[in-house]
């Protein structure tokens, strides 16, 4: 924006009978201190996403009764305001950052004019692991009904089912397309004939990878060619491999993108899987068991690319140690503990991406009936060996 529409902008937030609970004004004379900064942060990017605003402001050198404006002399450098937006990014969730800091001089003295992106749809913005909201002219901390208001958003839109606007089948890696018909051929034996006839798209439609023959964001993480990746941006589609020794330093890593129905084989290719002799009872032939069965390893990748939540722009991390084998990915847990799924015993009612995780149920994948996590427990206990699962 320019001078002219800031200044606007400026005077219509002024203008305003009161402040809002996604406008604030400050003096802030000389100083501010940066937790309350960052909570403010917090406070009006929350009260933007509910009030359906694209941004919340910050206002430095406006009284906040009369809106008269006073000056301030926080950070006159400018180099110095701008590192804001990397100090900021430090302490709240998926990085979040100013989009600008815009200073406005009157003869009163200087403006700033902080802009804050609103939460994204479903992720209530926080700082350092806390989420905040404003009632009237206070702030505080965000409340429950505030916060499940927000990540219920997301319920309502299913990310993966996305279309890619210019994206088309020659984006598509054509030997991904070939191991997703013999995947789905073995889900669908009965099939097999038929899916030999059938060309790309109609597979695809068939497999519920694409709709009416457009390239969803499914079909890029799933079969796109690694240069079709940039489809899904800003949100990011990234597996990273990383070995460390047994003082935790990092020994070798490789990063993995699309088409991951291919890169998932690889991967696991990375893993040293090594293979352990015990003497059963009442017996002197040893048994050869692997530290890890596939199966597990299979599980936990999959499950890791089915529920990974894209938008937050990070990577789905395998960390592998001497004794451990570590699987993250981002995006809170919807069961809310592992204790629930395994009571349960049974398919969740709601999945954060449906659209890729009935993709990859179709193409030999995943299942959905809520077992797996259960079947990791058993398969790794039938060899002795441990399987710890953490949120």
């Amino acid at each position: 924006m320019n001078e002219i529409e800031l200044k606007k902008l400026l005077d219509k937030f002024r203008s305003l009978p009161s402040e809002n609970e996604w406008v604030e004004f400050k003096e802030a004379k000389k100083n501010f201190g940066f937790d309350d900064l960052g909570e403010y942060f917090s406070a009006l990017s929350n009260e933007a996403n509910l009030k359906n605003q694209p941004y919340g402001w910050l206002i430095f050198g406006v009284k906040d009764k009369n809106k008269e404006i006073v000056g301030t002399q926080y950070r006159e450098n400018r180099a110095d305001l701008d590192r804001l937006k990397h100090e900021i990014s430090r302490h709240t969730n998926g990085g979040l950052s100013f989009v600008e800091i815009y200073e406005l001089f009157y003869p009163e003295g200087r403006v700033i004019m902080f802009q804050i992106p609103a939460a994204p749809k479903g992720m209530p913005t926080s700082w350092k692991g806390h989420y905040f909201g404003r009632n009237g002219e206070s702030k505080g901390p965000l409340s429950i009904q505030e916060i499940e208001s927000i990540r219920n958003q997301r319920m309502k839109e299913d990310w993966s089912a996305g279309i890619c606007p210019g994206a088309t089948i020659d984006d598509l890696d054509k030997t991904a397309i070939e191991k997703a018909r013999e995947e789905y051929k073995k889900k669908n034996p009965r099939l097999a004939e038929d899916v030999d006839k059938w060309d790309d798209i109609t597979f695809l439609n068939k497999a519920r990878v694409t709709i009416n023959g457009q390239i969803t964001r499914a079909a890029i993480i799933l079969l796109g060619k690694p240069e079709s990746e940039h489809f899904l941006a800003p949100a990011v589609a990234k597996m990273t491999w990383i070995l460390k020794d047994e003082h935790n330093i990092e020994r070798d890593y490789e990063h993995f993108g699309p088409p991951f129905i291919l890169n998932t084989n690889e991967l696991f290719a990375k893993i040293r899987n090594l293979k352990y002799r015990y003497m059963p009872d009442q017996s002197l032939f040893p048994i050869e068991v692997n530290q890890y069965d596939p199966y597990v390893i299979r599980e936990a990748l999959h499950n890791c690319i089915a529920h990974q939540d894209y938008t937050l722009q990070g990577r789905i991390n395998v960390v592998e140690k001497p004794e451990e084998l570590i699987f993250t990915n981002l995006g809170e847990f919807i069961p809310e503990t592992i204790e629930n799924v395994i009571e349960r015993d049974a398919p969740q009612e709601y999945y954060r991406n449906r659209f890729l995780a009935e993709a990859m149920v179709n193409l030999n994948m995943i299942d959905t009936i809520g077992s797996g996590i259960k079947k990791m427990f058993l398969e790794q206990r039938k060899d002795s060996f441990q399987c710890r699962i953490m949120i």
